[in-house]
């Protein structure tokens, strides 16, 4: 399964991503919002436990990158948090709820990743024989 070394280049760079993006979001709360010159938030703990819930997917990113032939199922795990994020960043914009600003995080976060994570899914998909054998684990 060589050719899924191609893969680690990606799933590296997610690791260093995760593990800068969550710590800065962690020890600094606010530096996004300052960033982007919007109010702070009431809710800042809670971006600090986004900050957590980013910074953990750094190891399973490592551990996809150093094997890719045995950590599909990490990566679709994280494709599915890649896709609903986006989902629900949208659905908080346009109810008030957030500010539209705050959707430059999403093309860092989740959208630059789609493309390899999904070519990567695609193909290991097909080494395994199809998509029910590699669901299943086999």
């Amino acid at each position: 399964m060589t050719q899924l070394n191609k893969y680690k280049k990606w799933f590296y760079a997610a690791a260093i991503y995760n593990l800068v993006w969550g710590i800065i979001n962690i020890l600094f709360p606010t530096l996004l919002w300052d960033v982007l010159s919007l109010e702070q938030p009431l809710y800042l703990p809670l971006w600090q436990v986004v900050g957590m819930f980013v910074l953990v997917y750094a190891p399973a990113y490592y551990w996809a990158g150093r094997f890719p032939e045995k950590h599909g199922h990490i990566i679709i795990i994280a494709l599915i948090g890649k896709l609903f994020g986006p989902i629900g960043f949208f659905y908080s914009a346009f109810t008030g709820q957030f500010p539209l600003a705050f959707g430059l995080t999403i093309i860092t976060n989740d959208l630059i990743w789609w493309i390899p994570f999904a070519l990567y899914l695609r193909e290991m998909a097909k080494i395994k024989g199809g998509w029910q054998p590699f669901l299943m684990g086999e």
